[in-house]
């Protein structure tokens, strides 16, 4: 996200307490009908906390599924961005569940509420667990990162220490979340976690930063007979590769070294990969866990938050957190992954 970025695509604060209180199933089936897609009465909720999605039963026809955007999270443009990336992909024929088309548009409206419509699609959790399957996920992002490269997104954020890191920091300093014994060693820790991120290359954007898919861990993936399809673009975003590809690392330094190796041999066959990113690895997990829990401390209102995350409000989540936060500040001090 851009430094300076305040307008509705960036990352807010809760608009209101329950942004999808009037969101019945009544509602969610006259969106779908109003889109010319007679339903027949079934609605089944799909999980989702930051928007709503429903699969819906169509009369004679394969369900749909339908998601409803958080009011005022994105701007109409970032969200019509996120579409023209899938669609883009798609037409490059690249697996990914990409939003139908009613009237020449993908973003629609009803009851006050933006939705869109996207086909059903069936699929695994991706284990990743083989080299093949690792070469063939690299090829996929390589093939993503291609079309990605091709355009430049002017209304999705860019990855930023400021939006995800300096100020999901702030946020959570001044929720009340954290327990009075641990709010010093919150601010150290983090102070010191952003100050070794602004020496990492995160700083600025690079000149190959890229639109990417963004939060591509393994949830935001399906795989089927044909292979790994992207399910989900919205948080889709311009930043570098790694980004794409450090969350589908596990285990120890050694097997992540190991499934990097594969993953990157396939990339190469459709894009360039900067080796140098491959240092960016931990500063991005450090900003992810920052925004983690900060996006939680935004999202609290919504009911759909503590049913859901019912321990984030008690003091052994803080503890645990902010001692994986210190460990993550000796994890920047290790050598960067190497291939």
């Amino acid at each position: 996200m851009h430094d300076n970025e305040t307008d509705a695509g960036s990352i807010t604060a809760l608009a209101s307490e329950t942004p999808f209180a009037g969101l019945t199933p009544e509602i969610v089936i006259a969106a779908v009908e109003d889109a010319g897609h007679p339903c027949d009465g079934r609605v089944l909720a799909l999980n989702s906390y930051e928007n709503r999605v429903y699969q819906v039963g169509r009369e004679d026809a394969e369900p749909v599924v339908v998601k409803f955007y958080r009011p005022q999270r994105w701007s109409d443009e970032a969200i019509l961005e996120e579409h023209g990336f899938a669609l883009e992909l798609a037409g490059a024929e690249i697996p990914v569940v990409a939003p139908l088309v009613h009237e020449g548009r993908t973003l629609l409206e009803f009851s006050g509420f933006r939705y869109a419509l996207y086909p059903r699609r069936n699929g695994q959790w991706p284990e990743l667990a083989s080299s093949d399957d690792r070469l063939w996920m690299g090829r996929f992002l390589g093939r993503l990162h291609a079309v990605g490269r091709a355009r430049r997104f002017q209304h999705r954020p860019m990855l930023s220490i400021v939006a995800y890191g300096v100020e999901a920091r702030e946020t959570v300093l001044a929720s009340g979340f954290l327990p009075d014994y641990l709010i010093d060693r919150y601010a150290q820790v983090t102070e010191n976690l952003i100050e070794r991120m602004h020496g990492s290359g995160l700083a600025e954007p690079a000149a190959d930063w890229h639109r990417i898919h963004g939060d591509c861990h393994r949830g935001n993936i399906l795989w089927r007979a044909e292979g790994p399809h992207i399910v989900d673009l919205d948080d889709c975003m311009t930043g570098p590769s790694i980004q794409d590809l450090w969350m589908l690392l596990a285990g120890s330094r050694q097997e992540m070294r190991t499934q990097a190796a594969d993953l990157l041999e396939g990339y190469a066959q459709f894009a360039t990969f900067n080796s140098g990113e491959l240092g960016l690895i931990e500063p991005l997990r450090a900003l992810r866990l920052i925004h983690y829990s900060a996006w939680l401390v935004r999202r609290w209102n919504d009911p759909a938050f503590p049913r859901a995350f019912p321990w984030f409000a008690e003091p052994r989540y803080w503890e645990g957190h902010v001692t994986t936060l210190q460990g993550q500040l000796e994890a920047l001090d290790e050598e960067p992954l190497s291939i």
